[in-house]
């Protein structure tokens, strides 16, 4: 079996709460992220859900290196990226770019689309020579669908779907082998989302693209992805191939987030199983021992509160070899059909 292209084992990423102004004491942390572990093969995309709040965005930014992990690997072809810096962290750093949520405050509004495209090209100039970069920037607009000519205009003359292609084609402009993209459509109109989602997918046959795909909306996740991870207050608590999360979940946090999808058939909606959780998500500064879905749990027992569940095939399917038989941390999962009608739209 070939080796992932990415691997992340141990993810932790503590924010230190403070008090005091000239002698500072440490009273507390944010557990922004608290232990994730996921894979990423090569050509595959990853899609990671889950509610605001839960990690995801820290996630993305531990994996292009904006943000310094507490503790935890990430494994770039083998190699522990979070140990390098200087010169070889930056040649990895070509590696993996980022395409952010918001496609108009990610771009430099006293910059020229130009400009902004061929940045990288600054900070890399081995990809490409000073007088081949105008000419590199006008086949990235292209490849993303948007006019050549346009290279000297400022972000502000473009909408926010042609905003959202400029991101992307400066995540392009080194020929990436992993573009880590952090919602990046919940701030577009519907009907440019599956434009943008389309362009990606496109992309990623023609480039032999890996996506880690970050989002809140799981219809379009399900859209893209090969395989989804699902995530609760800082650690993944589900995942498995697409269908396995969609058609079988076994946590009770993913069939609760399941039955908010939208149905478009009235009948398929009438007939499904709504799902309301109580309670408010618990603060990242003071989890919930054991399970921290538990407290918004209709399942929860004593056992909840005494062990943390492992994520791993439940102990129900693993003489199993159907879709239900996915790693799933929950000590009393079972499969539920939440959306009757199949495949959400």
């Amino acid at each position: 079996m070939a080796e992932p292209i990415l691997e992340v084992r141990g993810l932790v990423k503590h924010y230190p709460l403070t008090r005091g102004v000239l002698f500072k004491k440490q009273v507390g942390a944010v557990k922004a992220v608290d232990g994730v572990d996921f894979t990423l093969d090569r050509g595959e995309t990853l899609g990671i859900v889950g509610e605001s709040g839960c990690g995801k965005s820290t996630v993305a930014k531990m994996l292009v290196g904006l943000e310094r992990p507490t503790s935890g690997a990430i494994r770039y072809k083998g190699e522990d990226v979070t140990r390098l810096s200087g010169r070889a962290l930056r040649a990895v750093r070509r590696n993996i770019q980022m395409v952010f949520q918001d496609p108009y405050t990610s771009l430099n509004p006293r910059m020229t689309v130009g400009d902004i495209i061929g940045e990288p090209f600054d900070i890399h100039p081995e990809a490409a020579p000073k007088g081949d970069r105008r000419r590199k920037v006008r086949e990235l607009l292209d490849v993303v669908g948007l006019n050549p000519e346009y290279v000297n205009r400022y972000p502000h003359q473009f909408s926010g779907g042609q905003r959202q292609r400029i991101g992307i084609a400066r995540g392009l402009a080194l020929r990436p082998e992993i573009i880590v993209a952090d919602e990046p459509v919940s701030a577009l109109d519907v009907s440019v989302q599956a434009q943008v989602v389309n362009l990606m997918e496109r992309l990623q046959n023609e480039f032999d693209l890996s996506y880690v795909f970050i989002a809140h909306d799981l219809s379009i996740v399900r859209h893209i992805s090969d395989r989804v991870g699902v995530m609760y207050l800082g650690r993944i608590v589900e995942t498995g191939r697409d269908a396995e999360i969609y058609d079988h979940p076994t946590h009770p946090y993913t069939q609760a987030l399941l039955s908010a999808v939208p149905v478009p058939d009235p009948e398929a909606r009438e007939h499904r199983e709504r799902i309301i959780l109580h309670g408010d998500v618990p603060s990242p500064t003071n989890i919930p021992s054991g399970c921290r879905f538990r407290t918004r749990c209709w399942k929860a027992r004593e056992r909840c509160a005494l062990e943390v569940p492992a994520l791993a095939v439940p102990e129900a399917f693993r003489r199993a070899t159907g879709p239900a038989a996915h790693p799933s941390a929950c000590h009393f999962a079972e499969e539920k059909h939440v959306v009757p009608s199949g495949r959400p739209e």
